[in-house]
């Protein structure tokens, strides 16, 4: 048995670039029927333009996660438009920085609306028509701060803590209706968030080598990688997974004290 999508339709959320243009690009490569929404029109409809060039079925659905009516408008319409919904991978998101005191409400309310607020309107939004469908798979994108805190990320590391909580309540309260939530937490990945980030800093290389040098593996993960354990996860393959979180972290979470300390301090002892 191989893992495949036939005949199944998939909404994919930030959809446009990075881990959520990696992920349409593999459920369309595994057969399904894939609608793209994201809020940025040109690049969702280059994203899907570029699928139907590799001969896949795909749809661009422009769409707000903050906005409840967006999302439900956008996901209504690929389901018109493909004739239901099977799976949804939920990659939309956006990174803010500042710890509790220097983050503005501003920044603290966007960055909630987008990552937490904009998760429970998808899934909201999609369950109806998971039910429809007999079931389904949701799979969320957090990331290592799902279970971890980077210094100087209060809102987002929150938004990513919370996430957590919202898969297991799907979870627990739609198995009975044959629908499976897990959510996968990608380590430093290279996508624009990464870039941009990485772009505020004087130094952007340096801290691109310091997100590598805290991978045990020794290197940024590339979107692809998480989009096969997004697909995974909401293939048959995982028919026994749910409530789950999968570190797709090229090892970052492992290192007690981080792989500096592990090279550095006692961790190094006996190799030297």
């Amino acid at each position: 048995m191989t893992i495949h999508f036939r005949g199944r339709i998939a909404v994919v959320t930030g959809g446009a670039m990075g881990i959520g243009a990696a992920t349409a690009a593999t459920f369309g490569e595994l057969g399904a029927r894939v609608a793209v929404l994201d809020r940025d029109r040109e690049k969702g409809t280059e994203t899907v333009n570029d699928l139907k060039g590799r001969g896949y079925a795909a749809s661009f659905h422009a769409c707000d996660v903050e906005d409840i009516e967006s999302v439900r408008a956008a996901v209504d319409d690929a389901v018109r438009q493909h004739g239901g919904l099977h799976v949804v991978a939920h990659c939309a998101g956006i990174q803010r920085y500042g710890d509790a005191v220097a983050t503005s409400l501003e920044v603290w309310r966007e960055t909630l609306a987008v990552n937490l607020d904009g998760c429970f309107h998808v899934t909201r939004c999609a369950l109806p028509h998971l039910v429809a469908a007999g079931g389904g798979a949701i799979v969320i994108v957090g990331s290592v701060q799902t279970v971890v805190a980077i210094a100087n990320s209060a809102a987002y590391v929150t938004a990513k803590h919370a996430v957590a909580g919202l898969t297991r309540s799907i979870a627990l309260d739609f198995a009975k209706k044959n629908i499976r939530a897990n959510c996968v937490m990608p380590g430093a990945i290279d996508t624009p968030l990464l870039r941009g980030a990485a772009n505020l800093s004087p130094d952007p290389e340096a801290v691109l080598r310091a997100c590598a040098q805290a991978h045990p593996v020794g290197r940024i993960g590339r979107p692809e990688e998480v989009a096969r354990a997004i697909a995974f996860l909401a293939s048959d393959w995982a028919s026994f997974i749910t409530g789950a979180t999968l570190a797709v972290d090229g090892g970052m979470l492992v290192p007690a004290g981080g792989m500096a300390f592990q090279e550095g301090g006692t961790g190094s002892v006996g190799n030297r």
